[in-house]
């Protein structure tokens, strides 16, 4: 986590000193934002390397405050919520976040999830590639994905697994495969992380969600991107 920025947006100020101490021990440097707005303002102006928000805030709450950073930058948000349902869960992913942490919270479970987090949206390493259609662009040495041109906005995770289903396109990687490069050896979860962001995927890239023609399930295998010409 050294000399990685990382902005705290939560109203609760205790907290918010809490982790600032807490972070920069591990060699961070921290912004702290009591309200959406500040934090959007901050994440304007510091672009930091990773977000940590808080949902039940007044004023402008945490699904609205992740959607318009999303907006701004594909930076890495962890959610810090009460909340555990899976709708609550669909919801912040829907909005852009990449993971959730369950208040109250260990500050080792945080660290260790933010750590996790930040290794995975290293910069690919990977030469630079383009792929364009009439539909779908991609630009991997930009960042970018656009749909019939226009800029579609994706959280790191979704654009991380995006990125490395096209870098293999026409190959079925398996579910395995995908969690070890996407979200990393440390990660516990299974197969079910994979289908919520590719739903997440096919709302936002294909046409027909429900008829995908670039994200293809292999069921019981994997998924692999179909370049289409």
């Amino acid at each position: 986590m050294e000399n990685k920025k990382i902005l705290v947006i939560d109203d609760d100020i205790s907290l918010c000193q809490s982790l600032k101490i807490g972070l920069e021990k591990e060699g961070a440097a921290v912004l702290l934002a009591n309200s959406g707005l500040d934090g959007i303002r901050l994440m304007y102006e510091e672009r930091p390397d990773l977000v940590l928000l808080d949902v039940r805030m007044p004023e402008m709450n945490g699904w609205e405050t992740c959607k318009q950073i999303r907006m701004l930058s594909s930076v890495p948000i962890i959610m810090l919520t009460s909340l555990n349902s899976n709708d609550d869960v669909v919801k912040g992913l829907e909005n852009g976040a990449d993971d959730f942490v369950s208040k109250p919270f260990s500050r080792k479970v945080l660290i260790a999830r933010i750590k996790a987090l930040l290794r995975r949206n290293k910069e690919d390493s990977k030469p630079a590639e383009i792929y364009q259609d009439p539909y779908l662009q991609i630009n991997l040495s930009s960042r970018r994905v656009a749909v019939l041109e226009n800029p579609v906005s994706l959280s790191s995770t979704e654009y991380k697994l995006l990125a490395y289903l096209y870098t293999n396109a026409g190959q079925v990687m398996t579910y395995n495969d995908i969690l070890v490069n996407v979200w990393g050896w440390d990660y516990n979860g299974g197969p079910e992380s994979i289908h919520v962001y590719i739903s997440q995927l096919r709302k936002k890239l294909e046409a027909d969600p429900k008829k995908p023609l670039y994200l293809f399930n292999d069921h019981g295998v994997g998924y692999t991107f179909v370049k289409r010409r």
